[in-house]
């Protein structure tokens, strides 16, 4: 797998789709997606983190899509992770998304990094568990799950 840092004038609509579907996916629906909301942040981290926020390519086609950002957490500095995404049919190989994020995370020496997850997403849950993620509890009253992963524990 190759990484490409999204440029939001060519990726628009790539990018766009993609996080519509980990909406459905996480919650059900896209009805609390906010497509202006989304393009003016995605754009300030891509700003901010270019290698933080790439595609997952195969060959020259997007597959899927990683949102990185470093970020102060109850008094530390923690890696986050704000969208791990694989259409459909590369699901399960997901090993290539945490393994960037690792790797990102570690050049910037982050020892932890968190997400968030929505608690009906099983698969996604399972997923995190199997990379040594444990659930720190819910937020957003009930809404996501946050998660809690060690850098040091991945073999880079």
């Amino acid at each position: 797998m190759e990484f490409k840092t999204i440029d939001l004038e060519k990726d628009k609509q790539t990018v766009l789709h993609f996080r519509r579907e980990s909406f459905r996916e996480s919650f059900g629906d896209e009805d609390s997606f906010d497509e202006e909301d989304y393009l003016d942040w995605l754009q300030k981290k891509i700003n901010e983190y270019p290698n933080g926020v790439v595609f997952v390519m195969n060959e020259e086609e997007p597959i899927g899509q990683i949102e990185l950002s470093i970020r102060a957490h109850q008094g530390r500095i923690i890696g986050y992770v704000h969208l791990f995404y694989l259409k459909e049919e590369w699901r399960g190989e997901g090993y290539w998304l945490f393994d960037y994020a690792m790797k990102f995370f570690h050049e910037r020496d982050i020892t932890e990094f968190h997400l968030r997850v929505a608690p009906g997403n099983e698969r996604a849950v399972a997923f995190y568990k199997k990379y040594g993620m444990t659930e720190a509890g819910e937020e957003l009253g009930g809404k996501v799950i946050r998660m809690i992963g060690s850098v040091n524990a991945w073999t880079l």
